[in-house]
């Protein structure tokens, strides 16, 4: 990735334009063709960079107002099949590995979930746990909503380049 990349990275997390040829005006915008453009997005995505290009909704506006953490306690030597086979599951947005805390807090994989209801998140946890055999988990809804953005952001990655 060099510092051109960057350059695209950084104008691609604005937005693409609405437009016939949204990729020329990018490449307007910071000196490049519309094909240079299409041309360092594919690479960036064989490179792992960039993962896919999408919409990206509002979700309660759109009526996705319940939103689960749902921490799963594992025995740790079953972890990693398990990070994988929850991973692998429809409804589950993300899946992560966190340590525990002996004695205090016992829950080593955590999932995310949304839905229309708490009953149709609730509902698809039990689906989940009745499908794999995790049957020790709790369920920590959202109540309120202060800051969604993507975790990583171009000028985060000024020690990569």
């Amino acid at each position: 990735m060099d510092s051109f990349d960057k350059i695209l990275l950084r104008e691609l997390e604005k937005g693409i334009p609405l437009q016939s040829h949204p990729y020329s005006i990018i490449g307007e915008r910071i000196g490049m063709t519309g094909e240079e453009v299409i041309q360092r997005i594919e690479n960036l995505k064989q490179a792992g960079v960039i993962r896919r290009i999408r919409a990206r909704i509002n979700q309660r506006s759109v009526g996705i107002i319940a939103n689960a953490l749902v921490g799963w306690k594992i025995p740790e030597e079953e972890t990693d099949n398990a990070g994988k086979a929850l991973a692998a599951l429809p409804g589950i947005t993300h899946c992560y590995q966190r340590s525990i805390v002996p004695g205090r807090w016992e829950y080593s994989l955590y999932t995310v979930h949304h839905g229309w209801s708490h009953e149709r998140v609730i509902q698809e946890i039990r689906m989940i746990a009745e499908k794999t055999g995790f049957h020790d988990y709790i369920i920590l809804f959202s109540t309120d909503e202060y800051k969604r953005t993507p975790h990583t952001r171009v000028d985060d990655l000024d020690c990569a380049i």
